[in-house]
């Protein structure tokens, strides 16, 4: 496969991740403030951190085959 494919797909999901991002950040309900934010903190660690943990095995998954695919 051509190493510009992996490219064009890490930019991809880049853009992806930044828009939903800044989605979330400009949405109506964190301009007004939310006034529970800070209750059940637990349930929202363990969300976040299963969003890094995704994230990272994604990212080496994707690693892998850019350097597996690339050698050959």
């Amino acid at each position: 496969m051509n190493t510009s494919v992996y490219f064009m797909i890490f930019s991809l999901i880049l853009i992806v991740g930044l828009l939903a991002t800044l989605q979330i950040g400009f949405s109506r309900k964190n301009r007004e403030g939310d006034t529970t934010y800070f209750q059940k903190t637990g349930t929202k660690w363990v969300r976040l951190t299963a969003l890094y943990v995704v994230s990272i095995v994604a990212g080496l998954l994707a690693l892998i085959a850019f350097i597996r695919y690339s050698v050959e």
